[in-house]
């Protein structure tokens, strides 16, 4: 396993999952239900699935399509959602 590799993904996820919609979704149903180890359990199974899925697409893609393709991609992606998110169309 590549140290670097896992710490500095696990500090890029923490921080973006920081206050985001997943957070505060989970904060209120740990409220509103009253068991918070079973939210807990809920939401650790749903981003380890969801991680996992990203990590099999994108080993598959990386494959099929050169990595500087798939990052240029990503990043026009992510500059479209922006200005979309800042229209208001988002």
């Amino acid at each position: 396993m590549n140290l670097k590799v896992l710490l500095t993904t696990f500090a890029l996820i923490f921080v973006a999952e920081l206050g985001d919609k997943t957070q505060l979704t989970t904060m209120l149903l740990a409220a509103q239900s009253r068991a918070p180890v079973s939210v807990f359990a809920g939401a650790a199974l749903a981003l380890a699935a969801s991680t996992l899925l990203g990590v099999v697409l994108g080993t598959a893609i990386t494959e099929i399509v050169p990595l500087r393709y798939v990052r240029l991609g990503a990043g026009v992606f992510f500059v479209l959602v922006g200005v979309f998110l800042i229209l208001g169309r988002g």
